[in-house]
C-alpha cells in the first residue's frame, strides 16, 4: 500500500484503519540482507556519514504522523499494547481513515525461522558474506522441492 491510498480513501469516503509500524528503515528486507551477509546495507533511514562515507549517520527526519495528517487521515500515536488497544477502539469509532502510528525497533523481529532461498555472492571480501555463502550451501542440501 502506498501513502496516496490514504488520499483515495478520503476522496471516496472509504474508511480504513491503518497500523503504521515505523522502524526507521526496511525491517524485513534488512533482515534478509543480513542473512546473506550484507549487513542490512541501505535498509536504514540514515544520513550518509561524511567522515566514514557510510550510511550510518543520524536517523532521517521522516515524519509519518504529519505526512498522514497532511493526506487527510486522523492519526493516533500508540506507545504500548494498552495505548494500541485504545487506539484501535478510537479508530473503530472514527468516520474516516485513521492511521495508528507506532515507533518500533528495526533490529527486533518475531521469533521463528524459515529459510528463503536468496542467492549469496560466491566471491566477496566480507567475512559475513563468506559465512552466509557457506550457510546457503548447507541450507540448499536440506531444500525440499514440491511439484
Amino acid at each position: 500500500m502506498n501513502n496516496h491510498e490514504i488520499i483515495t480513501s478520503i476522496q471516496e469516503g472509504i474508511k480504513m484503519t491503518i497500523v503504521l509500524l515505523n522502524n526507521n528503515g526496511f525491517g524485513s528486507i534488512g533482515a534478509l540482507s543480513e542473512s546473506v551477509g550484507s549487513k542490512r546495507f541501505g535498509t536504514k533511514y540514515r544520513y550518509r556519514n561524511n567522515s566514514t562515507g557510510q550510511i550510518d549517520g543520524d536517523i532521517l527526519p521522516v515524519d509519518f504522523v504529519k505526512n498522514a495528517e497532511s493526506l487527510g487521515a486522523n492519526v493516533i500515536i500508540a506507545e504500548n499494547i494498552e495505548s494500541l488497544n485504545q487506539a484501535l477502539k478510537k479508530a473503530k469509532q472514527s468516520d474516516k481513515t485513521t492511521v495508528i502510528y507506532i515507533e518500533t525497533d528495526l533490529e527486533k523481529s518475531v521469533e521463528g525461522y524459515a529459510w528463503w532461498e536468496v542467492a549469496v555472492a560466491e566471491v566477496s571480501e566480507m567475512d559475513s558474506v563468506k559465512e552466509a555463502y557457506k550457510n546457503y550451501l548447507e541450507n540448499k542440501k536440506n531444500q525440499k522441492y514440491y511439484l
